[in-house]
């Protein structure tokens, strides 16, 4: 096999299909020093900053979905498509890849349809329990499928597919081992039971307003609160920090430590967060967001559900049902330690090393 293959790997517009990508192009690189791997991203989202920032080059495309309501954007949709696919052509011809991995979005959408058009040999990672139309579509085509989620096959072929799991920080799987270390970076007070807010990098409006209404229920139950809000929110919810035992925070850098420190965790339910909290097994509360494509976030959190691993609130019923909820989860060391060791048992650890191991396969 050559020792420097050359890979191209496109997926973006959200930090969801952003770092699985990423992940995969480190392990690549690990494997094959020289290796020559090329990112292809949309030129208008995040990945054109957060790629080079993880030491890889990028190119951009003139791509973006389709709108659910009548816009210009959509009415420019047959023009970016077609730039698009012209474009990824050019790249393709003239980088002559192994190897093409798309991890969603729609840019990887044009790039892979245009390899499998010119026969080189594609990769999807689809990380959540529903897929969206572009993979769905790609997937006829695809030489592999790598799933995170069992019972796909009413959407993808069946002999395409491999249940791999989603690429998670590596820095997560001995979260256990780091208790102590995580009580004192975060100053916890030891004696009492930790609850972390999770709401993605940006924050999650609807979680935040959530936890400010209900913030003196939840500190009447004696515990401790680190809630991160998002950098979108912050200036907002600062103020809560002079409360004792809440600690209000933009992000958070040691995602292990505050992994380590937490009891029950209330979090969104992208396909990132749920694999990260099946592999540091914690008993969570989701609250998936209902304004993403194909409601995803709630068929993610029912595949835990339903396996007895998590709880699920929809957002419509918090007003309602949140404050039930959460004292029987707090005050039930049980059903704690049952929710945590389902949803360990839904973990893939070794899903990155796994999704390269197939894309190897398909070096000629």
């Amino acid at each position: 096999m050559k020792d420097n293959p050359k890979f191209i790997i496109s997926g973006g517009g959200t930090g969801g299909h952003i770092y699985p990508a990423v992940a995969i192009a480190n392990e690549l690189k690990n494997r094959f020093p020289k290796a020559d791997i090329l990112f292809v991203g949309a030129s208008d989202k995040m990945e054109m900053q957060k790629v080079p920032q993880a030491g890889y080059p990028i190119k951009g495309l003139w791509i973006a979905g389709i709108q659910r309501k009548l816009t210009l954007q959509n009415a420019m949709f047959p023009l970016k498509l077609v730039s698009s696919l012209a474009k990824s052509f050019g790249i393709l011809r003239g980088f002559k890849p192994d190897v093409v991995i798309g991890t969603g979005g729609f840019a990887s959408g044009a790039v892979l349809k245009v390899a499998s058009m010119m026969g080189t040999p594609t990769v999807i990672q689809e990380q959540n329990s529903y897929p969206g139309i572009t993979n769905k579509l790609l997937s006829k085509k695809a030489n592999k499928i790598c799933v995170a989620y069992e019972n796909l096959e009413r959407f993808f072929p069946k002999e395409s597919m491999i249940l791999t799991g989603n690429p998670v920080r590596q820095d997560l799987i001995s979260v256990a081992d780091k208790r102590s270390e995580a009580l004192e970076y975060f100053k916890l007070d030891g004696s009492k039971k930790t609850l972390l807010v999770l709401g993605g990098s940006l924050g999650a409006r609807r979680i935040n307003q959530l936890i400010a209404k209900e913030l003196d229920f939840l500190l009447s139950q004696n515990i401790q609160i680190i809630w991160q809000c998002g950098k979108l929110y912050f200036e907002e919810y600062k103020h809560f920090n002079d409360k004792e035992n809440v600690q209000v925070l933009s992000f958070i850098d040691r995602m292990d430590l505050v992994y380590a420190a937490a009891d029950v965790v209330i979090s969104r339910s992208g396909a990132s967060s749920v694999s990260e909290l099946c592999i540091v097994g914690k008993p969570v509360i989701f609250i998936p967001s209902p304004n993403v494509a194909e409601d995803h976030q709630t068929k993610n959190a029912k595949a835990i559900v339903d396996k007895n691993g998590a709880l699920l609130l929809k957002e419509s019923e918090l007003d309602t049902q949140f404050e039930t909820v959460f004292q029987d989860l707090i005050s039930n060391n049980e059903k704690q330690n049952q929710l945590s060791a389902n949803i360990k048992q839904l973990a893939l650890p070794n899903a990155t090393k796994d999704i390269v191991d197939e894309i190897v396969k398909l070096i000629k």
